[in-house]
Parts: structure tokens; sequence; C-alpha cells
């Protein structure tokens, strides 16, 4: 038995600071089926997503889901520290180590009460080690403890940032594309002038964007499950309202900025997928609903030339439908495993933007 411990011990350590290690310090997608903490947070995400899927009220629900991030993470840090402390005091105990006790039997958790003051450098030196190797593995804990600890203090900053930055984007869209976000509203402001150059602009920076969170979510995909401030805002509403947009310029807008369009979809659309692969969802095989049907599309038709903006040809649709179908299925997986509502075509009639409102009322 003490050897079955001592090997438990050493495995559930090196399995820890290796999770660790991918989590925190590794900057690139993990690909292993079996990961400590992305099934930490497959199995903490199912009572929390049933939980808010019976809750009623949209703002309501976004505020217990916006709990779920930010907790996770010291639920994570409260997993690893548990872990190792386990890890060692097995190690102790597996290898008989020599304890100087006072008027006590030696037990099992007579070990793990050393191997948790030692981790978090209490000293209370009422049960100490005697042995060269007891001593040794004692220094080598409390580094660790040090080590965990001080990594997890440098990465919430990182998480932070990230987040700061794709939060900007997002707000800054609220004026440009209504809210919530849309694509025709998107198009329509821009064009309200008589000048599309703006658009070539905003779907460069849109772009960048959709490049630095393809890099942030895949490196750190907590960042996935932190909402952002307003209820009618996500990453995930903007994220489709650009692949709308650039679908709407590339399948013929009169003197759309296609090339850029192009440009930006290519890489949106490789955020999405990826973002899906590491959530491990699959595509949508069935769609709940069709953001766009005929009807919908021949009003965008109609608003887009009330602005002097035009939808050339009679194939457009067929073609808007392939582009489509080349995003959809993943933001619909991602909308429904991440309860984000996708954002509309049109805005309806009663959307006001959110720089319109306070708590005190909104602008007339």
């Amino acid at each position: 038995m003490h050897i079955i411990g001592l090997i438990l011990g050493i495995t559930l350590i090196t399995a820890i600071l290796w999770d660790t290690f991918e989590t925190v310090i590794l900057p690139r997608r993990v690909t292993r089926r079996i990961r400590l903490t992305s099934l930490f947070y497959r199995l903490a995400w199912i009572p929390c997503w049933f939980i808010a899927r019976r809750i009623k009220t949209g703002r309501r629900r976004d505020q217990v889901l916006s709990l779920f991030g930010p907790l996770s993470l010291f639920f994570l840090l409260g997993i690893w520290a548990t872990a190792l402390i386990v890890g060692y005091a097995l190690i102790f105990w597996g290898s008989k180590s020599a304890l100087l006790i006072a008027g006590e039997a030696k037990t099992f958790w007579t070990y793990l009460y050393l191997s948790g003051v030692t981790f978090f450098t209490l000293g209370y030196g009422d049960v100490a080690p005697v042995q060269p190797f007891a001593r040794f593995l004692s220094v080598i804990e409390t580094a660790n403890g040090f080590g965990l600890f001080a990594v997890v203090i440098s990465y919430l900053p990182v998480l932070y940032q990230s987040f700061s930055r794709r939060e900007a984007s997002i707000s800054l869209l609220d004026a440009r594309a209504g809210s919530p976000s849309s694509a025709v509203e998107l198009i329509r402001r821009h064009g309200a002038d008589g000048t599309r150059s703006d658009l070539k602009t905003l779907l460069g920076e849109w772009e960048h964007w959709s490049a630095e969170l393809l890099e942030s979510h895949l490196s750190y995909p907590v960042l996935c499950f932190f909402r952002s401030q307003h209820d009618n805002q996500s990453w995930l509403r903007a994220l489709t309202t650009v692949l709308d947009t650039c679908a709407l310029v590339m399948v013929g807008l009169k003197d759309g900025e296609a090339w850029q369009a192009r440009m930006t979809f290519a890489i949106t659309r490789h955020a999405v997928v990826d973002i899906a692969q590491v959530l491990k969802r699959k595509p949508s095989s069935r769609m709940p609903e069709d953001r766009l049907n005929e009807k919908d599309f021949a009003r965008v038709r109609e608003l887009l030339a009330n602005n002097k903006l035009e939808l050339e040809g009679d194939d457009r649709m067929k073609r808007l439908r392939e582009l489509r179908d080349m995003y959809e299925p993943y933001v619909f997986a991602l909308s429904e495993q991440l309860l984000m509502p996708l954002p509309p075509w049109i805005l309806p009639e009663d959307a006001i933007d959110n720089w319109k409102t306070s708590a005190w009322g909104r602008i007339q």
C-alpha cells in the first residue's frame, strides 16, 4: 500500500504541475483529449448551464452567468493546491518518513497535515520531518507552493488585460451598429452620409480584433465565459455581427469594400471555428431558427436601398446562404453552449443604443 501511495503521489503531482504549465504558461492550444482543466470547466459548467436555462429574465441570467468565469479561477486554484497537498502527503506516507511528533500516532492524516502546513509555509513546528529525504521533500513542496501562487498572481492581470481590450472594441460597436449590434444597421449608418470610406477602416480594425480574440481565447479559454458589461452585448454577438457584415459586402454590395471584407471574414470565421473546437462544440447540424429568411432578406434589401445601398443581382440570396453556412453552425453551437444570444440582422423598432440610456432614463 505504501508503494502504491508513493506512485499515486508522484503521478498526481506531475499531472497537476503539467496541467498548470499548459493552462497558465504554454501560449498555444492544447489538443490532448484528457486534460484536467478542460474536464473541470466542462463538469463545472453543466450545473451552471442548467440553472441559467431556467431563469426567464435575460438580465438575471446574465448576472448569474457572469459569476462563473471569475469564480472558476478560484475554484481551479483550490483544486490545484488541494491536489498538490494530497500528492505530497502520499509521498511522505508512501516513503514512511520519520516525523518528530509528540504524543500522537502517525497516520496518513498526520502526513496530510504536514503537507498542508508546508505547502502554505505556516511552519507551526508541531510536526516536523526527521530524515534527509523528507526534509528535502518539504523544501521542494514549499517552493512548489510559492511558485504556484506566483504564477497564478501573474496570470490574472494577463486575463483581465485581454478581457479589457476585447470589451473596449465591443463598446465602440454600440454607436456604429446599434444595441444589440446588427449588420444591416452597421452598413446603413456607415452609408448614411453617402460614403462608406470608413467601413473599410472599420473592417480592418475588426480583422485585427478577431486575430487578437483568436490568440487570447485559444491560450486562455476561460475568457470565453467572461460576460460583457451590458446584457445586450457579448463577444459572440460582436463576432457574428462582423461575419454578417462581411457576408453582405461580399455578396455584392454596390461599391462595397469586398477585398477587406474577405480578409476580415477569413480571420473571424477562423476564430469562431477554433474557439468552438477548444470548447468541444461541434457545429450544429440542425439550426434552431433561420436568422434571415426570404422575407427578412427582402426587408434587408429595402432598408439598404433606402440608404442608397443596393445588393446587386438576383442570386445574392443563394450566395449569402453559402457564406452563412460557413459560420452559422459554429456560432449557433457556441450560442447554445454559452447562452449568448446571436444578433439580429435587422434591429427591432424599439431598439435603443446603450449610450442613449442611463439608470435615470433615456435620451428622447
